[in-house]
């Protein structure tokens, strides 16, 4: 298994996100431990990634999952067995020549294009999990026209979120399980 991971599978598996089920906390927290046991993370070389989970996760509630999935990141970081790294071409702030589709990047959030960005260049377009972000709902399709696969490891909460925030649209369809 391989995969670029959202930096709210974290918050998720950490207890973090507020109005997700306990098994979406569940869900993150499976496929962080199961990663950690038998996966590859794909991240960029200028450690974007690593920053982005550094800067939300909170170092002083240590001993959620997510937590744990970081220290274990940041100690593996070197280690080709664990972690593979792209490189990436940022032309500004947060946007990246390796973005999928230059149309689509200016409706993501700026530290969201990261992993869209990452999983773009890496030779084998490895999934990237989302928990519960609802606006990638919305970019999933775009993404997939391009070879890059979003995985919703909470789709329950994914769509409850979006109805919230959008409530005038129709709710997107989610992505065929592979």
């Amino acid at each position: 298994m391989k995969a670029v991971i959202d930096t709210n599978v974290l918050l998720v598996a950490n207890g973090q996100h507020e109005g997700v089920s306990p098994a979406c906390v569940s869900e993150c927290v499976r496929r962080l431990l199961d990663m950690q046991k038998s996966g590859v993370v794909v991240i960029d070389d200028g450690y974007r990634i690593l920053r982005e989970y550094q800067k939300n996760i909170n170092p002083n509630k240590g001993k959620g999952v997510g937590y744990s999935f970081l220290k274990w990141l940041v100690q593996r970081s070197r280690n080709s067995d664990w972690i593979e790294m792209v490189g990436l071409t940022e032309v500004e702030m947060h946007c990246f020549n390796e973005f999928p589709d230059p149309t689509l990047e200016q409706e993501f959030d700026a530290p969201d294009r990261v992993f869209a960005a990452v999983a773009n260049a890496h030779p084998e377009k490895p999934v990237i999990w989302q928990a519960a972000d609802s606006k990638w709902l919305g970019w999933w399709r775009a993404l997939s026209a391009k070879g890059v696969r979003v995985d919703f490891l909470c789709p329950e909460e994914a769509c409850n979120f979006y109805r919230r925030k959008y409530p005038e649209k129709p709710l997107p369809e989610l992505p065929a399980e592979t």
